[in-house]
């Protein structure tokens, strides 16, 4: 491992400039813990996006996420950089906005980034609604 790698940043609550394509451009997943009703945690591989302040999380409304995230806006995301596990940005933040305005146009939008399509998994009936999760505390290695 080199130095590069072993260094850690503590970004505070700033995304460092090298790791926004993490959240932009990469096929990047990102590990999205959230808080359920009995204090326990709950993760799921989620893709995401990044609007240059607010990491933004898509999902179905009545999944879980949905219950968990607009029941308690604590959440937790880590994301390895998929041409190198070591390295790494992990937050810690809090739900500040949930919207469905956008949310249709935005899913088809990262299934374009991840798969190369229009999203291809809508159900029949199923609303999207879209999460903007304000960064309290920035943590990134490699």
């Amino acid at each position: 491992m080199d130095d590069e790698t072993r260094r850690l940043y503590d970004a505070g609550m700033t995304i460092p400039e090298a790791f926004v394509p993490l959240l932009t451009t990469q096929k990047s997943f990102a590990h999205l813990a959230t808080v359920m009703p009995d204090g326990t945690p709950q993760v799921t591989p989620v893709w995401i996006d990044f609007d240059g302040t607010h990491v933004l999380v898509n999902t179905a409304v009545g999944r879980l996420k949905d219950r968990n995230l607009s029941a308690r806006a604590e959440v937790g995301l880590s994301i390895c950089d998929p041409d190198n596990p070591y390295r790494y940005l992990a937050i810690r933040g809090r739900v500040v906005e949930r919207t469905l305005e956008g949310a249709e146009d935005h899913i088809d939008q990262l299934a374009q980034r991840y798969l190369g399509s229009p999203y291809p998994f809508r159900k029949e009936n199923e609303v999207r609604v879209l999460f903007r999760v304000e960064p309290l505390k920035v943590s990134a290695q490699g």
